[in-house]
């Protein structure tokens, strides 16, 4: 009779774990509570998210980065209006790239995190459209690229980024996510050296992976196997 009622306890929480709903409440004699117990702490383990694999898809694929690893941290900046444009100019906050770019970028990630730290991202891919949106706020080339050639966070091979410790704080940077200033520039080392080895860690890591800097942001890091992809226009569903 007992090996009976665990069955049907045992199909109920299964089920109830498939609907999304792990509650399980049952009055039983005190003969059974601790048999009980034990197959309700089941009932209670959070199932952990199963990732995405690269198997099969083609380096130049747009991937949505967070669905092949969850070492990182996002603060996707062009999605709210905390950024220099002062405006949204993303529907919804999300970080696509090409595969071959995610591939470098979960490696990156993987040596930053033997050193105590980790990627957080201010933008990845930007559909060409979001950079006709930005262009029409900002018209200045210094700024802003002219959509009609694109830049490389079209075609999926740039990131803006930051390293933040294992416990989610920034790590200091001299200054904030795209601050146009002399104090942003790689080469400017009049500045203490906290924040200078925290860039250097930055910069040495990803070109070790394949990525390149630009002198005057420390954030910006484009892939060099992706500055010959085409512009694209590719855009994410929102949820």
């Amino acid at each position: 009779m007992r090996k009976l009622f665990l069955c049907f306890l045992i199909v109920g929480i299964l089920s109830c774990k498939r609907n999304g709903n792990i509650s399980v409440s049952v009055i039983l004699p005190s003969s059974e509570r601790d048999t009980v117990n034990v197959v309700d702490s089941l009932a209670n383990q959070i199932q952990e998210k199963v990732l995405k694999s690269f198997e099969g898809i083609a380096d130049t694929t747009f991937v949505r980065l967070a669905d092949f690893n969850e070492g990182f941290a996002y603060d996707m900046r062009y999605a709210t209006e905390n950024n220099f444009l002062k405006a949204k100019v993303y529907d919804c906050a999300e970080c696509y790239t090409r595969v071959k770019t995610a591939k470098a970028l979960i490696e990156a990630n993987r040596d930053f995190i033997k050193n105590g730290v980790k990627i957080k991202f201010f933008d990845c891919y930007r559909p060409n459209s979001v950079q006709y949106k930005m262009w029409e706020i900002v018209p200045n080339p210094q700024y802003v690229a002219n959509p009609v050639k694109g830049s490389i966070h079209n075609k999926g091979g740039a990131v803006d980024i930051t390293l933040v410790d294992l416990d989610g704080n920034e790590l200091n940077m001299g200054t904030d996510f795209d601050f146009f200033g002399k104090r942003a520039y790689h080469d400017n080392v009049d500045l203490p050296e906290e924040i200078l080895a925290n860039r250097r860690l930055l910069k040495e890591t990803m070109e070790a992976h394949g990525f390149w800097s630009i002198r005057t942001e420390w954030w910006h890091y484009n892939l060099s196997a992706g500055s010959n992809d085409k512009v694209a226009n590719f855009k994410w569903e929102c949820n």
